[in-house]
């Protein structure tokens, strides 16, 4: 872990107004994950799997709040809902279903963000631009669960004046929803390659991983 080249990323971020920071923490030791926090001040976690997540919950306990950032299974809801303040990557209205009916059952409302497929791409969830709208209005039938943004991972695309065109086209779809919606808050784009795209672009919420623990070892 090398805090210098790590402090260095959190001062830049810190140039932006209202950019929250979440560490993408897979395969991230439970200590080190304790360590950001007192080496940065970084508290916020996502974690992409629901194993790991379960394996590190208490022994990272400084960690001050933890988000889902990846592909949920709807049998897997029950594990986490009582863990987790933001789940992020809401693809499906079976999942919504299944967070709402779990966070029934310990009276809790859960907050999340819909993922958004900006590009359509086969090997990625959410809902394309043109759906969104139509799932978030289903998901406000829901009692015990809350749309508090947008999350969406952007193509990997060499071809940066096109990744701009996208990340112009999400905004603009996500400040359509924050004026006819109330509650809406998170635009989560941008990661350790694209971060600075995306904040140009209205991202408020980034997840950095690589950028800041270094290349991940599996």
């Amino acid at each position: 872990m090398n805090w210098e080249s790590a402090r260095a990323v959190v001062e830049k971020v810190n140039t932006h107004d209202n950019v929250t920071i979440v560490c993408a923490t897979k395969t991230v030791p439970s200590e080190i994950m304790n360590d950001i926090y007192n080496q940065l001040g970084l508290g916020i976690v996502g974690e992409n799997r629901v194993q790991e997540l379960l394996s590190k919950y208490d022994d990272a306990n400084l960690c001050k709040s933890w988000h889902f950032i990846g592909q949920l299974q709807t049998n897997k809801v029950k594990y986490i809902i009582d863990k987790v303040d933001l789940i992020q990557s809401v693809d499906r209205l079976n999942l919504a279903v299944e967070i709402d009916k779990q966070a029934k059952k310990i009276s809790k409302t859960q907050d999340i963000l819909v993922e958004v497929n900006m590009a359509d791409e086969v090997t990625k969830g959410g809902a394309t631009p043109e759906e969104v709208f139509a799932f978030i209005n289903e998901i406000e039938k829901l009692d015990n669960i809350r749309v508090k943004g947008l999350m969406s991972v952007l193509p990997n695309l060499e071809d940066k004046v096109l990744l701009g065109k996208y990340y112009k086209k999400l905004f603009n779809l996500y400040d359509e929803i924050k004026r006819a919606k109330t509650g809406i808050e998170y635009l989560s784009a941008g990661m350790s390659g694209d971060w600075e795209m995306a904040v140009d672009n209205g991202a408020n919420m980034i997840r950095l991983g690589s950028i800041l623990f270094g290349k991940r070892v599996y």
